[in-house]
């Protein structure tokens, strides 16, 4: 199996001024981790020499949900494991944001049941080609997936009950036009659990131009503050963190190969960035007199 970081250079600088080369950059890296099967260096079925599945039970995720997915759909991909807080129902349409070989996607799935509907969301055409395929494994008939941006969903106003994602807001350059799109369609009162990346700190110069650590989720996160505000003003209220740890340290006892290369190649030492990049899952939902 290729290794999915083999052609890219670690070292490669980044123009985070330029959104449209990022959105180009990220796609290119997660087109590789869905055609090596692996979300970084090892040959798969490993995520940086550590198993996918003991990546994925270190965010949170159940072993029972884990062993009911189909080969392939883990790829130890995220910061979190948010749809155990989202709390769904049958009936329900969720949203799977950056829903990438479609692990929460088929979760979600199995609970919200056949009465119920999972759209699943990537920009990337190879992670969309994986998903379809692990979905139809799955025999999950209610679950879709589609070609979109997060700034701009191909969902209808005011359709979705629900939405979840991990780790993948980070990697958007607007990401007040993510939160715009999240509430327009939300049903009035519709909610949302996410994971996802912010800092408590400034990064040094050096990882914020590093494309890995972007695409890592690290260099493109935006600060706490400014997160929450960007989400405040879309319309998305009543926020409550329901985890919060330290990113790299977490990662660090999961995948200790990759945390030790992206600091490596961008020179910095670990103490640098101790505590500064955050992993936070929270749960918010829409205002119930925004109109979007």
């Amino acid at each position: 199996m290729e290794n999915a970081m083999s052609k890219f250079d670690t070292h490669e600088k980044l123009d985070a001024t330029d959104n449209e080369t990022v959105v180009k950059q990220v796609r290119e890296r997660y087109a590789a981790f869905a055609t090596a099967g692996t979300s970084c260096c090892g040959p798969a079925p490993t995520s940086c020499c550590g198993s996918t599945e003991t990546v994925a039970q270190s965010l949170g995720y159940d072993t029972v949900d884990l062993d009911l997915l189909p080969e392939g759909a883990n790829l130890g991909l995220g910061c979190g494991a948010p749809l155990q807080h989202l709390e769904l129902t049958e009936g329900e349409t969720v949203v799977d944001l950056g829903s990438g070989a479609g692990i929460d996607a088929l979760i979600a799935a199995r609970a919200v049941g056949p009465g119920g509907r999972v759209i699943g969301v990537d920009m990337t055409p190879e992670m969309l080609e994986a998903a379809t395929a692990n979905a139809a494994r799955a025999g999950a008939d209610h679950v879709e997936f589609r070609q979109g941006r997060l700034e701009n969903l191909p969902v209808d106003d005011a359709t979705v009950d629900a939405i979840t994602s991990n780790c993948v807001i980070n990697l958007v350059p607007d990401k007040s036009a993510v939160f715009a799109e999240i509430a327009r369609v939300l049903r009035p009162g519709g909610r949302m659990v996410v994971s996802d990346i912010v800092l408590d700190g400034e990064l040094p110069d050096a990882i914020r131009k590093n494309v890995m650590a972007y695409v890592g989720c690290v260099s493109g996160a935006e600060k706490r503050q400014v997160y929450f505000d960007q989400l405040s003003a879309a319309g998305l209220g009543d926020v409550e963190i329901l985890k919060d740890t330290d990113f790299l340290e977490m990662m660090g006892k999961a995948s200790p190969a990759e945390v030790i290369s992206l600091l490596e190649a961008a020179g910095i030492d670990r103490n640098d960035v101790a505590g500064k990049v955050r992993s936070v899952t929270y749960r918010a939902r829409k205002r119930q007199n925004v109109e979007r």
